[in-house]
């Protein structure tokens, strides 16, 4: 034992004086304690300050083969947390253990174990029977090393040796990122790129810290209902300052009251026609889009990036800075003015692929306005020519159905208002977005060029929306919530027919409150509404435990023995008094007043020593 734990402590380099604590093998015999103290009394003898003592048995009992891990393990943790557990039960100790030649010290309360002038040192001895001994010395953990910033990017590297394998560690890795959403992306990727042999089936994944980031969808017309965003305006004191301040701005443009029109005296039928109304509707859509985004934005919510339906890219410009608020109200205002002085129009969406769609409008007069998913178009324009289309598809087993919409929106039936427009749009200030939102007219990231310039503006009115190209740009650029801040679930819907597959949360469609708590669910740092009463009992946490006690189970067959060969006798011994006995030493004291004369027998080695003790 003295030998094993004195090559331990040479092959560390250490002193033994800077080791504070020993988990001893701790037979708990009379026998085995007092030899393995005195083991290391001629390791640790000497020292200034107590070497602690403890054993890990006295908390789990023998642990037969695996004692010595056991050990190892409680001691780790003990350098970890700087405390030295407690040696249960040891109230009366052994009186053949010389504590005094260390000095030692047995550890029967938990005690803090500061660092010092160095890191935390311990020795774990595991002895056997036959001289099988182990000892490891083991040091407190360096610091570890500051934290990547959050965020990312990171690089997520997955390599095996068939497809197969690589689909299914791609499943098992997802699917534990899943269940564990504090774990640092960084930590994970050089956990993938330091850590893992290198195959040949490989994949990769550029992936970002941290909870889902949140894109903003602004609705546009078609989404409107009667008393959109009561709930909130009664109880969001940011959505109701930011719609009442929209308000305020839009009177003298529309005429009206937005407040009265949507939250006055009930009257459904009277609040739905004026609502079919685009002068009306493009401005209470584009109020309440913008309260709902102030409500978020008063919870916690920042979005990473905006996307608005038609008239709802109005409201991501005017949040990313490119309008002030009233510019921005004086603009829809006028766009939905203009639209409705012209002739009534229809919109019919169809599960058509947008060449499909375009080869049957060829000749029609019809236009594409809005390419929503790979098959799902609306096609706008004189609704005798809607008509038309919509039973030729009929007879062909097609079926589309008509929009809400008082016109023929993003078609050439807007043509005659577009120059008006683009002048009223140049007399505006307009700045470069300080926030990302994807265009209605290309489908990708909006520029400092195109958001400056009226003419853009023209473009967006006129042409086709590309929504679904908009979503797979959110979703390629790290998205991974979807919020609908305005009225129904109408872009939610749309987004999950385009290939989003992550979560989609409607604001105004399941209530304030459940869009909350999906929010939360989803694990975004949202502010939670305050709530009032008294704490109660409630169930506990359910813990799954299982069960470790070895069952019970039937007996292994017995294998034949292996065939060895017979051992070699000693030879007979001649005289019959020595075939039945075996000289032994035995150690014997002797006695205290026996003379110390010869002869004496000195077993001696070869090293010198007998030699120098007979001297």
């Amino acid at each position: 034992q003295t030998a094993a734990i004195a090559a331990a402590i040479a092959d560390a380099g250490l002193d033994p004086a800077t080791i504070d604590y020993v988990e001893t093998h701790g037979t708990g015999t009379a026998l085995g304690d007092p030899v393995e103290v005195a083991a290391l009394a001629r390791v640790f003898g000497g020292r200034d300050r107590p070497l602690l003592l403890g054993a890990v048995k006295s908390n789990i009992g023998h642990a037969d083969a695996a004692a010595g891990v056991a050990g190892l393990i409680k001691t780790v943790l003990a350098l970890h947390h700087g405390t030295v557990p407690p040696t249960l039960h040891a109230h009366t100790l052994n009186p053949r253990i010389d504590f005094a030649a260390g000095p030692f010290a047995v550890a029967a309360e938990a005690q803090p174990w500061p660092a010092g002038g160095g890191p935390r040192r311990a020795g774990v001895s595991a002895f056997g029977i036959g001289g099988t001994n182990a000892h490891v010395v083991l040091e407190q953990a360096p610091p570890a090393p500051a934290e990547p910033p959050a965020g990312g990017p990171h690089l997520l590297l997955l390599s095996a040796r068939s497809d197969a394998a690589l689909e299914q560690q791609a499943a098992a890795l997802a699917a534990h990122l899943a269940a564990n959403p504090a774990l640092p992306l960084a930590d994970v990727a050089h956990t993938l790129s330091a850590g893992r042999a290198v195959f040949d089936h490989r994949a990769a994944a550029v992936v970002r810290d941290g909870p889902p980031a949140v894109a903003l969808l602004f609705p546009g017309q078609g989404s409107q209902s009667p008393r959109m965003g009561e709930a909130l305006y009664r109880t969001s004191p940011a959505y109701r300052e930011a719609l009442d301040r929209c308000a305020a701005v839009l009177e003298p443009h529309i005429g009206a009251d937005l407040r009265a029109l949507l939250y006055g005296p009930e009257d459904r039928a009277a609040d739905a026609a004026a609502l079919r109304r685009t002068s009306l509707t493009q401005p209470a859509l584009f109020s309440v889009g913008y309260a709902t985004a102030h409500h978020w934005q008063a919870l916690g919510v920042e979005p990473v990036a905006m996307l608005g339906h038609s008239v709802g890219e109005y409201v991501a410009a005017c949040l990313a800075g490119v309008f002030t608020l009233e510019d921005a109200l004086a603009l829809v205002a006028e766009r939905g003015r203009l639209v409705d002085g012209l002739p009534a129009g229809a919109m019919l969406a169809l599960p058509l692929a947008e060449d499909e769609a375009a080869a049957l409008l060829h000749g029609t007069g019809l236009s594409i306005a809005a390419v929503n998913g790979p098959r799902q178009v609306v096609v706008a324009g004189p609704t005798p020519s809607i008509t038309a289309l919509q039973g030729t598809l009929d007879a062909r087993g097609v079926r589309g159905w008509r929009l809400a919409t008082s016109h023929a929106f993003h078609s050439a039936m807007l043509d005659p208002v577009v120059p008006a427009f683009t002048a009223r749009v140049a007399a505006v200030t307009l700045r470069a977005p300080e926030r990302r939102f994807v265009s209605n007219v290309t489908g990708t990231w909006i520029t400092s060029e195109q958001a400056t310039d009226p003419a853009y503006w023209a473009q967006h009115l006129r042409h086709a929306v590309r929504f679904a190209d908009g979503i797979a740009i959110l979703r390629d650029s790290g998205a991974g919530l979807l919020l609908e801040a305005g009225p129904g679930h109408t872009l939610c819907a749309l987004a999950r027919s385009a290939g989003w597959n992550r979560p989609a949360i409607a604001t105004l469609d399941a209530g304030p409150l459940e869009a909350v708590g999906q929010l939360w669910a989803a694990g975004v740092p949202v502010t939670l509404p305050p709530t009032q009463g008294r704490r109660v009992a409630l169930p506990p946490y359910p813990f799954q435990r299982k069960r470790f006690w070895p069952e019970r189970t039937a007996p292994a067959p017995a294998l034949p023995a292996p065939a060895l060969p017979a051992p070699a006798l000693p030879a007979k011994r001649a005289e019959r008094d020595s075939w039945f006995y075996q000289p032994v030493w035995r150690q014997a004291s002797a006695p205290a007043t026996a003379p110390l004369t010869g002869p004496w027998l000195v077993l001696a080695g070869r090293d010198g020593t007998g030699a120098r003790l007979a001297e």
